[in-house]
């Protein structure tokens, strides 16, 4: 198989470019090294197609040694024929290869080994020739053994039966059609284990779907309902079809004698071997499509929330709420410096509002807080109200936000929460991270397990190692989308740099807080562990403020600096105009792409991408994503009414809609007919997480605490 060639066609892009990723792959370069400073090689492959192709590449190889190892065992086992071994180097898939090793793989004692043990081999192929010219029990009576553990004519029938239903079962055509046939025609049905309990399964206690049609949703849900021991869950296949198809396979003469025999043996190979084999690889096939599914809308979602636009330059009241022990405050500086923190208790059953109010106060107007981020957990709501009340006894401009906290408290209870904030308790820690991932969400929410961030659907079900692999690579794309800040990234940020791993991370700290700020990308090559390669790999994604070098603020990779400078002497800049931003009508000075970049021995991709970035030095694309709605006031559940219109941010979205955060603490539903007119396979066409949105309200259950919404005003 050319793996290059099937590359090629599943990507739909030229040789040329798949052969130029893989070899930069083979060198050691990370994904978004390739997307941003290799795309003369790649023709312009993106972070997304690379990681595709990553993972195939992956796949492709690893079936390349499933092969070999597979055609190594049969020909140990002095079996393979020249047709078997082109049919073995021609499948595409692990289960193709699993299905031609089939025979020849070690089993097992099965039924058949032990017929064949007895000497029934040669009764068994008396039945599959279908030339018998009397009754097979007559036949069978010369295989009666006592020394083989033969005692009756029904015996030996028996065994040379089972030894047919194996040989059928292991056929790798029979199977490909029987596979293709249930994944076709199959129902997949659920029931309720035990009637009329109540549970979230209630409308799977009666279910039937076809196979084909069944969403990737509805499989994680009926895989965690069977799980939880509530639901039994099967496929039904299309049996008769199955065995009216492996019988004409098998019964190739009309022979009365043969034919009952080889009839029985299809449909105990069908019930006993083939069907339940079938069924296990028929829903672990659904169950790889659904948490693939998942992961992907896992992914956008993550990526939307990480890249939120961040609020800067003002100072910020993180706000954790709760009952009992009190709201926890911390105050910090539009650098993320903590100033202070507090507890207040104006929720039940202290009920303290008034000496609450006075301590925001006095806390508002000694550090200029312009901005309070409330978490949306317990008491939230209760907060809310508190703070819509102060709001309007005072006349500094102070607005809120409602926060997803979710994962705020796995950070707070983390080593890392513990190294950075030593003398904090654990809700000290959880309000200063929902203060910062108002100022700056991708810094804040890199320090936790993507798995807790709460924007995804059945993320505890599914492969762990997939998913934690799927969501680093998101991270590690936004993390060097955006740049990092050499003199004030955190060492959880770093180590998401492209070529920096935990322990470079680290000592890049180390190294900053002994000799002081970075002044120049090359110091970099004085950090323990971090070599030439690693430096090429992360050079480009760090900035570097008011350094030695302009260029040093900017995504321009050094390896192009000394044609950047080129570029600004021939159209008469000094290095001096990257900061002052007197760049910006760069590109319109350039005529002729192709001709500068041969001038300044580049391609002139890499030139385009170095006039775009002098003309915005470190532009953050988290501008252009849409901006937190800031509040003053309170909305409750109970003031919508149906035909409400509001605005809202969309928290998370899922295969059969999205969640829409309209102020009043519970998000409403925006099923995914309700999205658009037109027809969409999945809501994600329409939104992604943290658009603002505007919405109808269409119902409200307060019991169920339910909202549903709709986009078509």
């Amino acid at each position: 198989m050319d793996i290059i060639e099937v590359l090629k066609n599943e990507l739909q892009v030229n040789r040329s470019q798949v052969e130029a990723a893989v070899k930069l792959i083979d060198e050691g370069n990370t994904i978004p090294f390739i997307a941003r400073y290799r795309k003369e090689a790649t023709g312009s492959l993106n972070d997304e197609v690379l990681r595709n192709l990553d993972e195939r590449l992956k796949y492709l190889r690893g079936l390349e040694e499933k092969k070999e190892q597979v055609l190594s065992s049969i020909r140990e086992q002095d079996k393979l024929t020249p047709e078997l071994e082109e049919k073995i180097k021609n499948a595409m898939t692990m289960v193709a290869v699993d299905d031609l090793y089939r025979p020849y793989r070690p089993k097992r004692r099965t039924r058949a080994m032990i017929a064949k043990e007895k000497g029934l081999e040669p009764l068994a192929d008396h039945i599959m020739l279908q030339m018998a010219k009397e009754p097979l029990e007559k036949t069978a009576e010369n295989y009666i053994s006592e020394e083989k553990g033969v005692g009756t004519i029904q015996e030996a029938l028996d065994g040379a039966k089972d030894i047919l239903a194996e040989r059928i079962s292991d056929n790798a055509e029979y199977r490909t059609y029987i596979r293709r046939t249930t994944m076709e025609q199959g129902m997949i049905q659920s029931s309720a284990k035990e009637e009329g309990k109540e549970s979230v399964y209630e409308m799977y206690y009666d279910h039937e779907e076809p196979v084909k049609k069944c969403a990737g949703h509805r499989v994680l849900a009926l895989n965690r309902g069977e799980n939880e021991k509530i639901l039994t869950v099967k496929i039904a296949a299309p049996k008769e079809q199955i065995l009216r198809y492996l019988e004409k396979q098998v019964i190739v003469r009309d022979n009365p004698y043969t034919a009952p025999a080889l009839k029985e043996a299809v449909e105990d190979s069908y019930d006993r071997l083939i069907g339940p084999a079938i069924e296990r690889e028929v829903r672990n096939s659904l169950t790889e499509a659904a948490e693939e599914g998942a992961v992907k809308v896992f992914g956008k979602n993550l990526e939307q929330l990480l890249m939120q636009p961040p609020i800067t330059g003002r100072v910020v009241l993180g706000w954790d709420p709760a009952f009992r022990t009190g709201c926890k405050l911390a105050v910090v500086d539009s650098t993320g410096k903590v100033l202070d923190t507090v507890v207040i208790y104006p929720t039940a059953p202290q009920n303290k509002v008034e000496e609450a109010k006075k301590v925001l106060k006095n806390l508002i107007r000694k550090y200029h807080i312009s901005l309070i981020s409330v978490g949306n957990g317990t008491a939230s709501r209760e907060s809310e109200q508190v703070i819509v009340e102060l709001l309007k006894e005072i006349d500094d401009p102070v607005q809120y936000v409602i926060v997803n906290e979710a994962g705020a408290s796995v950070y707070s209870a983390s080593k890392l929460a513990a190294e950075e904030f030593p003398d904090f308790d654990v809700a000290q820690r959880s309000a200063v991270s929902i203060a910062r991932r108002l100022q700056d969400p991708l810094a804040e929410l890199v320090k936790i397990d993507p798995k807790s961030i709460g924007v995804g659907q059945y993320q505890h079900d599914m492969n762990q190692k997939h998913l934690s692999d799927a969501l680093q690579g998101v991270v590690e794309d936004c993390v060097n989308k955006v740049g990092v800040d050499l003199n004030t990234a955190s060492a959880s940020l770093l180590e998401y740099v492209s070529g920096i791993n935990k322990t470079i991370a680290k000592n890049i700290v180390s190294y900053r807080e002994e000799n002081g700020a970075f002044t120049d990308r090359k110091q970099l090559l004085k950090v323990a562990k971090l070599g030439p390669k690693a430096f090429e790999q992360c050079a480009g994604f760090t900035r570097i403020q008011g350094g030695d070098n302009p260029l040093d603020s900017t995504s321009v990779h050094p390896e192009s600096y000394k044609a950047a400078a080129a570029l600004l002497k021939k159209l008469g800049y000094k290095p001096e105009d990257i900061t002052s931003g007197g760049l910006k009508e760069l590109g319109k000075k350039i005529h002729d792409y192709k001709k500068l970049a041969s001038e300044l021995d580049i391609g002139d991709i890499t030139l385009k991408d170095i006039v775009r970035e002098l003309e915005k030095p470190a532009r953050d694309p988290r501008d252009e994503m849409p901006k937190p709605i800031l509040r003053t006031d309170v909305l409750e559940m109970k003031d919508l009414k149906e035909g409400m219109v509001l605005k809202g941010t969309v928290r998370n979205v899922i295969d059969f809609g999205a969640f829409v955060d309209i102020g009043v603490h519970q998000d409403g539903l925006v099923h995914i007919s309700q999205m658009t007119k037109r027809y969409i396979k999945h809501p994600l066409e329409v939104v992604k997480v943290g658009d603002i949105v505007e919405v109808k309200v269409l119902s409200v259950d307060m019991a169920k605490k339910r909202i549903s919404l709709t986009m078509l005003l």
